[in-house]
């Protein structure tokens, strides 16, 4: 399993906001629940999955701003994909938690 960070940025927006995107984006991963686990912060989006389906859906989230007439999208993708054991989101956490209160 691996988690990936995004964040897909519209270019040449008429207004500053681009929150009506990150809604979109986020019906994107609502429709693909069954595949990936997410979560939205307020910076990127974490998803979490096997990598054929987080490629997939990446794929997706990037044609977003494309879809509703932006011409030029950057996205930004941090893959984070560990092998020698299947970690999650909340693990690393978890992990980082359970150390402070050591």
């Amino acid at each position: 399993m691996a988690i990936v960070d995004i964040t897909v940025i519209p270019i040449g927006t008429k207004s500053p906001s681009v929150s009506d995107y990150v809604v979109e984006v986020q019906k994107v991963l609502e429709e693909n629940k069954d595949k990936i686990n997410y979560e939205l912060t307020p910076m990127s989006t974490l998803i979490e999955g096997e990598m054929d389906d987080l490629l997939h859906v990446i794929k997706q989230v990037h044609e977003v701003p494309f879809n509703h007439g932006i011409e030029r999208v950057a996205t930004n993708i941090r893959i984070d994909d560990r092998r020698d054991k299947k970690v999650r989101m909340t693990d690393k956490v978890n992990t980082i938690q359970a150390k402070l209160r050591r």
